[in-house]
């Protein structure tokens, strides 16, 4: 399968599940509308609408109608987020911390996605074959 080049940094995170710093992505403290996109096969993952400040470093949503999926973490107590269309690693979700009337937080690293503006065409994914 041939997908987006990545950098060494994304590639930490993406195939070997590494986790950006803190406060350090690109996409923490950013908020214009549009969608962000999965960094490795271009798939729709999440809406700006959905997008809040939780405080915690990373970005985040309580939402998503995105190509994604969840699944029980290596470390058996959080729950991994990755693309359902090419598995790359996200972040993880929480819940019931009460941050938002959804009672969710998608705490994605800011290497994992592409943000691509209203108006602005989304990127072809490039599907799992």
């Amino acid at each position: 399968m041939k997908y987006n080049k990545l950098t060494e940094e994304e590639r930490k995170i993406i195939e070997d599940k590494n986790t950006e710093a803190p406060f350090s992505g690109e996409y923490d403290d950013f908020y214009l509308k549009g969608s962000y996109v999965c960094k490795r096969c271009n798939s729709y993952l999440f809406s700006s609408k959905d997008k809040f400040d939780a405080g915690c470093g990373w970005p985040s949503f309580d939402d998503t109608k995105g190509r994604i999926m969840t699944r029980l973490d290596a470390d058996g107590i959080r729950t991994e987020v990755v693309c359902s269309n090419c598995g790359a690693h996200l972040g993880h979700v929480f819940e019931g911390e009460k941050l938002t009337d959804k009672n969710t937080r998608y705490c994605i690293n800011s290497l994992a996605m592409r943000f691509v503006p209203d108006g602005e065409e989304l990127p072809k994914p490039i599907e799992n074959e």
